[in-house]
């Protein structure tokens, strides 16, 4: 059985059921040795119909609660699956270093890359040292710092968006998050390497285009991607959190709503039943894509990399029409 069953969506009940019904049967066949083969993979059939009629017609919610999912791969997950001899760097050389915000330098398939992402961390302990992947003034100067040294070695800059906004607090609004999140946006502007972001889980407003105004932005297959959170958007437009899966609809936040609407470049296919299925899979179709995507964009000058980067971003949603 998987470990993913260790934390179950609403929706994936039936289908743990299944799997614990198959799971106690080779149980049963191993120590009664019973020949119940026949049985086991009746139900694995049914298992895989089931797995893929619910994924196949997945609402916008169900999609939201998939991208927060606990057990999905986060962003030191894909740093350590994806990315040779990575060193971690540290601190704004302002105020401090935010954890939130993972930066540092190593190869993607034997290229050198910067790389930068939030970390919201897999347990309750190092939930709070990464402070739910909300990132402070520091962790976006951090961010900031890095495009810099991008720049100047010339390094192509890869960054993995996984936070449902940066932090909103007293004291980060003191050290000058509004400015900290613009000032990123800028830098990602200014830069002449190549710059990928991948929207690994939850990209959350500011604090997520904040490192993703990139040449290339790319979305793996459930994930979301927003101006601001359903709970947000539901107690701003109808004060109620009744309205939660409603505002989820009219977000217009999944992948495809988004490569329909050309904010997103490319979409990538996640397993059967998400990431959290099966990270392993995720991880060699996510590096495949980066890998083109990389090569593609090397292929550019300095000049046509801004240029380009700085087009894509002043041409979206002029031909999009909004209904309300």
């Amino acid at each position: 059985m998987s470990d993913s069953t260790a934390v179950v969506l609403d929706f994936e009940k039936d289908i743990l059921e299944i799997e614990e019904k198959i799971e106690h049967l080779k149980l049963l066949a191993k120590d009664e040795d019973m020949d119940i083969t026949r049985e086991i993979r009746r139900l694995e059939r049914k298992l895989g119909q089931h797995i893929n009629r619910t994924y196949m017609n997945l609402s916008a919610w169900q999609k939201a609660q998939i991208a927060r999912h606990a057990l999905r791969p986060h962003c030191l997950d894909y740093i350590k699956a994806l990315i040779e001899d990575f060193v971690l760097l540290a601190g704004d050389r302002r105020f401090a270093d935010d954890e939130a915000m993972v930066c540092g330098i190593g190869k993607l398939d034997g290229m050198p890359v910067i790389v930068m992402g939030q970390e919201k961390g897999n347990d309750l302990d190092s939930r709070i040292k990464y402070n739910f992947g909300m990132a402070k003034p520091e962790g976006y100067r951090k961010a900031q710092r890095m495009m810099d040294l991008a720049n100047k070695f010339n390094l192509p800059i890869i960054s993995f968006v996984d936070t449902a906004g940066a932090y909103p607090g007293v004291d980060a609004e003191a050290r000058g998050q509004a400015e900290a999140i613009a000032s990123s946006i800028e830098k990602c502007l200014q830069v002449e390497v190549p710059i990928i972001s991948l929207i690994i889980g939850e990209g959350g407003s500011g604090g997520a285009i904040a490192i993703a105004t990139a040449n290339r932005v790319l979305m793996l297959e459930h994930s979301i991607y927003s101006v601001i959170s359903p709970e947000g958007c539901a107690s701003i437009l109808w004060r109620s959190p009744d309205k939660t899966k409603d505002a989820t609809e009219a977000l217009r936040l999944t992948a495809q709503d988004l490569k329909a609407l050309g904010i997103i470049d490319e979409i990538i296919k996640e397993p059967l039943g998400g990431a959290h299925r099966s990270a392993e899979q995720t991880f060699s179709a996510v590096k495949e894509v980066l890998v083109r995507q990389l090569k593609e964009l090397k292929a550019l000058s300095p000049k046509e990399l801004k240029e380009t980067r700085t087009n894509k971003f002043l041409k979206m949603g002029r031909n999009i029409e909004v209904e309300f």
